[in-house]
């Protein structure tokens, strides 16, 4: 499960998606309150990935002695617009999204339909103006945010909507998934920090071994799936990763369904 999540948390075929049919195939009951704690636990070492690989540019966030006539740059500002719209709807909707949108068979669909999205994203964007982190604008911040509310959804995958998001907004690929990262860590901090403390009376000594075992191990490999996918994203286009999403869609159809 650590491996799965490290993989698949930032590459655009939907993370919770593969976790949740990667339990199912295990026979792990995702209803269960201990397996629940373990998946945040496992997405928190996916984070702390982030952190690690990013955190000069997180502590430049922070750097407000820069001039207003200064060279543009990306501040705190522009991760803030992005997390608005998730953030609102994911508060309000939360317990609507877990009960009827986290399961098999909902989690196909969505494989399908974000493929879909990214499909047109690559076709239809306008001609590309930001090519860099430090080129984004806030307007397109906000837009990327706007498409963050479908990763609500398991399957649609964050960075799968967020790129398809930032294309539409004329954002290349890999400034898009740049950004992507950055807004995960905070937005996956707020989920995971509600779930946990909705889980303490869940949480013992005895389950520490299994869970460091998966933060562990989605650390290092989500470190690893990072400088992969930035690698990927020079030579592959979001078209690649649908066509994955229909076939992983059509295969789990005929086991789960």
């Amino acid at each position: 499960m650590g491996i799965i999540e490290g993989l698949t948390e930032f590459l655009p075929v939907s993370s919770t998606g593969h976790m949740i049919l990667t339990a199912n195939l295990l026979g792990l009951n995702t209803e269960n309150d201990t397996v629940k704690t373990f998946e945040v636990i496992v997405q928190l070492g996916a984070v702390l990935a982030v952190v690690v690989l990013y955190w000069r540019r997180f502590l430049s966030l922070f750097d407000f002695r820069r001039k207003i006539s200064s060279q543009p740059r990306l501040n705190l500002l522009h991760i803030i617009l992005a997390m608005i719209p998730a953030g609102l709807i994911g508060v309000l909707f939360r317990d609507v999204i877990k009960q009827y949108l986290f399961g098999p068979e909902t989690v196909l669909y969505s494989l399908v339909i974000g493929g879909l999205l990214m499909i047109a994203a690559e076709k239809f964007h306008p001609p590309i103006r930001s090519h860099t982190l430090d080129e984004i604008t806030y307007k397109q911040a906000f837009t990327i945010g706007l498409f963050q509310v479908l990763a609500l959804w398991p399957g649609f995958s964050r960075s799968g909507s967020t790129m398809s998001g930032g294309l539409f907004a004329r954002v290349s690929h890999t400034a898009a998934a740049e950004f992507t990262f950055l807004v995960s860590v905070p937005v996956m901090l707020g989920a995971s920090g509600i779930d946990m403390i909705k889980s303490m009376d869940h949480l013992s000594m005895s389950d520490f071994p299994v869970f460091a075992a998966g933060f562990i191990t989605a650390f290092i490999v989500g470190m690893l799936a990072i400088k992969t996918f930035l690698g990927l994203l020079k030579r592959l286009s979001l078209t690649t990763f649908a066509i994955y999403r229909f076939v992983l869609a059509a295969v789990f159809f005929f086991i789960i369904l």
